[in-house]
């Protein structure tokens, strides 16, 4: 299949409330295997090329953007834009809405990084409405992932850290530094905000600067209005531990009982560790963990034929 933007079979934007309103697009066989794809981030807008995974002919790919982010209005990028209409227990209950819109009983849930979390959240509340799970890079969003990400990882990268800390106002350094910078993106000066987004791409880009085999400086190279609407709902996401109680999903993976999973995660991961997915796979035995060795959170060769096996698993027969 080849790797090329698709061109949707149906689009639309689906009103989910609170004057959002979420875009989302299907490919395929309508008549297929219902897949979710779920984008990371948050805010990052869905992939131009996750659909490649996944044979046309035998699945119905459905893609959508995440509130503020992507083709969903209005975007986080825009200052007026609400935030307090923008939280996982919004997105959940997106995600449901369009499973609803779409005539959809049930679907396989297929996503990295961020979308893990996400995920996660919609299979243990709808463990009904899943029939398999495929995530890659896993994250829970826990406090001490958060705290690692945008703090402890300075033991590795000191001088790209410092000059992280060194973005945010001098009262606010020895402070949480993620809740600073999502006040900073909330800043009435354009100037100010575009200079935080910049700051904290830098860092995103400074975790992932030792993956070669895989996309390294992604995030610097976002366009503007993308790049702005990424980092605002990032902070704001991360400065509430995405509104999540501390260890939740990994509390509740018992709800996943009798949904097959594929866990994939790359040994040189820095930014994403690999004990979370390790620690999820303890408490799930119904999925399978596969450790990537030369992989860090953004891929790598192995991590793509890992993931086209794990797709394999969920493929149905032909005919």
């Amino acid at each position: 299949m080849a790797d090329v933007p698709p061109t949707p079979g149906d689009c639309g934007l689906l009103d989910v409330g609170d004057g959002n309103r979420m875009y989302w697009e299907t490919h395929g066989n309508p008549a297929g295997a219902p897949v979710l794809i779920v984008h990371g981030g948050p805010g990052a807008g869905r992939s131009r090329r996750a659909h490649n995974q996944f044979d046309p002919d035998l699945f119905r790919i459905v893609l959508f953007d995440q509130r503020g982010c992507g083709d969903s209005v209005p975007s986080a990028a825009d200052p007026s834009t609400d935030m307090s209409c923008n939280t996982t227990e919004h997105l959940l209950a997106d995600m449901e809405a369009l499973r609803c819109h779409l005539g959809i009983d049930r679907w396989l849930l297929y996503g990295g990084s961020w979308a893990s979390t996400l995920i996660l959240a919609y299979a243990q509340r709808h463990p009904d409405r899943v029939t398999g799970v495929v995530l890659i890079g896993v994250t829970m969003t826990r406090p001490q992932e958060v705290d690692w990400l945008y703090r402890g990882l300075r033991l590795v990268r000191p001088a790209e850290w410092q000059r992280f800390r060194d973005g945010v106002p001098e009262a606010d350094r020895d402070k949480n530094l993620v809740e600073a910078y999502r006040r900073l993106m909330e800043h009435p000066d354009a100037a100010v905000r575009e200079q935080a987004a910049r700051d904290w791409c830098a860092w995103e880009d400074a975790a992932i600067a030792h993956e070669t085999s895989g996309k390294p400086g992604q995030y610097s190279a976002k366009i503007d209005a993308d790049r702005m609407a990424f980092v605002r709902i990032c902070t704001h996401y991360f400065a509430h531990t995405a509104w999540l109680e501390d260890g939740q999903l990994l509390r509740d993976a018992h709800r996943l009982g009798g949904i097959p999973g594929v866990l994939i995660h790359g040994r040189l991961d820095l930014s994403a560790p690999v004990r979370t997915a390790w620690e999820l796979a303890q408490s799930w035995p119904d999925a399978d963990l596969r450790i990537i060795e030369d992989s860090g959170h953004t891929g790598s060769p192995a991590m793509a034929e890992a993931i086209a096996d794990a797709v394999k698993r969920f493929t149905p027969p032909r005919g």
